[in-house]
């Protein structure tokens, strides 16, 4: 019998559509859509099925997450600054129940003392930070890798 594939949605919050332009020398190069592509192909090999999305919206973002509910077996997120900010967010990851695992492509620990502190990563199942873009595959692998170990 063959497992079904696990449905995970990735979102990515404000100001990462400017990926690739934004501040090369924190963010890098690669663009947004390079990142998705590059997560599509590697959910394949994963055997799950992935929808991005972004939004400079935080009621979106919102919005999303609770659609989750019913579509998503689980949700990589990037929530950008309102990783630090919104307690809003923090509340719809919590209460979606869906696991959840935040990603970031600098270190924030290693940058101002605003962004040390995440008010969203209490109620993530783990966080993958400073690792460029490598931050979303290394938090996809882990995501599915909890996924297949709950069941």
């Amino acid at each position: 019998m063959v497992a079904s594939a696990k449905r995970v949605l990735v979102l990515n919050g404000p100001n990462l559509n400017l990926l690739g332009t934004r501040e090369p020398d924190v963010y890098g190069s690669t663009t947004l859509h390079d990142i998705e592509q590059s997560l599509k192909d590697l959910s394949k090999n994963l055997g799950a099925k992935l929808e991005c999305r972004q939004s400079n919206q935080e009621g979106q973002l919102i919005d999303w997450l609770h659609d989750a509910r019913s579509s998503f077996d689980g949700v990589v997120i990037n929530p950008g600054g309102l990783t630090h900010t919104s307690v809003s967010l923090r509340d719809a990851i919590a209460a979606t129940g869906v696991p959840t695992v935040e990603v970031h492509i600098s270190n924030t620990q290693a940058r101002e003392s605003f962004r040390h502190e995440s008010v969203t990563a209490a109620v993530c199942i783990g966080s993958v930070i400073g690792f460029g873009k490598n931050s979303y595959a290394l938090g996809l692998r882990a995501l599915i890798d909890y996924l297949k170990a709950t069941g």
